[in-house]
């Protein structure tokens, strides 16, 4: 009877411990990170940096939770699902915002009381008083870099095509003002048309809406327009995000690419863009670190929570990868 007494007293406190444990989970408050959709794999590695961090905190009272909408495309999704978690209430949020007015629009519409925050991309100048910092990449030094890089292969410029992401997308606009005012000399260039030997070509910029299929087609598009192009930059890395597709693009001119006739800079150094570059299917890679993005982010979070001061912005850094140095994508 004792003993059955005793197991039942066990079991009760079992219970009653793991209820306590399940109330504690359940307690936990959420710091949310919101990017711009779920299919790019660029914003996985923060994703992964943010579960890195979650491992490494898990007896802390907050939580990292990620998220955002199925599609980059899907700019309304995001601003939705931002809508939705502060009306729910969270302790703090990071934003990557793809349409940064309408982001902002919104943001200001609910005037939320917690620490709001911009990750990977920023709210325009005129909305950053929306947010208490940005974490991520200088934008704008990574398009000098780009600059740079195209520069150095092709030291009396040339003809070349910009693609960029989403129109309104700040973080992809300022790499895009980085590498023309770079390349021409000067500040606030609108397009270049001979400055320092460059000239972008009728139909350039164009904009892949995040989208790895489009950005392909256009890649491809450009190419057979264009025959004596010499430059295409990817200032980010949507086409090679679709490895299969971007050989089969750059294998169309790959002669032309061992030449150095035509150069191409991307943005970015995921595992499938490193190997597209030791493949010869680029010449420069400017890559940004999203995963200390990701891991970096509550801990900034929890520090605006706590009223500490934080500097603005927070830079996580860049790596350059070309063919005189490797470096991290010879590894990688």
């Amino acid at each position: 009877m004792k003993t059955k007494m005793k197991i039942l007293a066990m079991t009760a406190l079992s219970l009653a411990t793991l209820a306590a444990g399940s109330a504690a989970a359940q307690e936990k408050k959420t710091l949310a990170i919101v990017v711009k959709g779920l299919d790019n794999p660029f914003f996985e590695q923060i994703n992964l940096g943010c579960k890195k961090w979650m491992s490494e905190n898990a007896d802390s009272e907050y939580e990292c939770l990620y998220t955002g909408p199925a599609s980059s495309a899907d700019e309304a999704g995001e601003v939705q699902i931002v809508d939705d978690l502060l009306t729910r209430g969270v302790a703090a949020i990071a934003i990557s915002p793809s349409n940064a007015p309408a982001m902002a629009n919104r943001v200001r519409s609910i005037a939320p009381s917690v620490p709001v925050m911009t990750v990977d991309a920023d709210f325009l100048e005129a909305d950053r008083d929306l947010r208490k910092t940005y974490l991520g990449t200088d934008n704008y030094l990574m398009g000098v870099k780009m600059a740079e890089q195209a520069s150095m292969l092709k030291p009396d410029g040339g003809t070349v095509c910009l693609q960029l992401g989403n129109v309104a997308a700040d973080n992809i606009n300022a790499r895009a003002q980085g590498f023309r005012d770079t390349i021409a000399g000067e500040m606030k260039v609108d397009r270049l048309t001979g400055q320092g030997g460059w000239s972008e070509i009728d139909g350039c910029p164009v904009f892949t809406n995040d989208q790895a299929d489009l950005a392909n087609q256009q890649m491809s598009d450009v190419f057979t327009a264009n025959p004596d192009l010499d430059a295409f930059i990817l200032i980010g890395g949507w086409a090679q995000f679709a490895p299969q597709a971007y050989a089969q693009v750059t294998d169309q001119v790959m002669d032309k690419l061992k030449s150095k006739e035509l150069i191409i800079i991307a943005g970015d150094t995921l595992p499938p863009q490193t190997k597209a570059f030791r493949e010869g299917r680029s010449h420069a890679q400017v890559g940004q670190r999203p995963f200390e993005m990701g891991y970096k982010a509550p801990d900034v979070m929890i520090q605006l929570i706590n009223g500490e001061m934080v500097d603005d912005p927070l830079f996580t850094g860049l790596d350059v990868c070309n063919l005189e140095d490797p470096g991290f994508c010879a590894d990688n």
